[in-house]
């Protein structure tokens, strides 16, 4: 079965991005989808707490879809485990974060509606978290890419 001709294709965007323990795969983004949807894979090593500061967006809602492994998100203070076949979405202005308490890897598929987040923003984040060569980002460098990405980060936990 060949492509069609209006250029429309399997994983469009077919981009892997790395940063410290987590992979991305972006499949789709708002270039693709007219801005309607952005879509990629997560993949997180097991036993990995992230660096990554809690976080809300104003602008889109993101959708979580377990593929394997376990994934513990904090949403609004709550945690929440996502596993296979499971789905979660996080309303626009929630304050969220994720962390991989299991042993096992894990990967979801992480769906952004509208397509407001790209992967310009994994290759900013990810490359200071690469340059701090293992030990903890520079944050309010990752504070500027956020902001400039139309992430709000959240105050610590006090």
């Amino acid at each position: 079965m060949g492509q069609p001709s209006t250029g429309i294709r399997v994983d469009p965007s077919a981009e892997n991005l790395s940063g410290g323990p987590l992979t991305v795969r972006f499949l789709i983004t708002g270039e693709d989808s007219g801005g309607s949807i952005a879509a990629f894979e997560l993949a997180v090593p097991g036993a990995q707490r992230l660096m990554a500061l809690a976080h809300c967006h104003d602008h889109y809602e993101e959708t979580i879809y377990g593929i394997e492994g376990v994934l513990t998100w904090t949403v609004d203070g709550q945690r929440i485990e996502v596993g296979p076949g499971q789905a979660l979405c996080i309303p626009r202005g929630v304050v969220h974060r994720f962390d991989n308490n299991t042993s096992d890897a894990a990967k979801a598929l992480c769906v952004i509606t509208p397509a407001a987040i790209g992967p310009q923003f994994f290759r900013e984040a990810f490359a200071v978290v690469n340059a701090a060569a293992g030990g903890p980002p520079d944050p309010a460098r990752m504070v500027e890419i956020m902001r400039r990405h139309c992430l709000t980060p959240a105050p610590p936990p006090a």
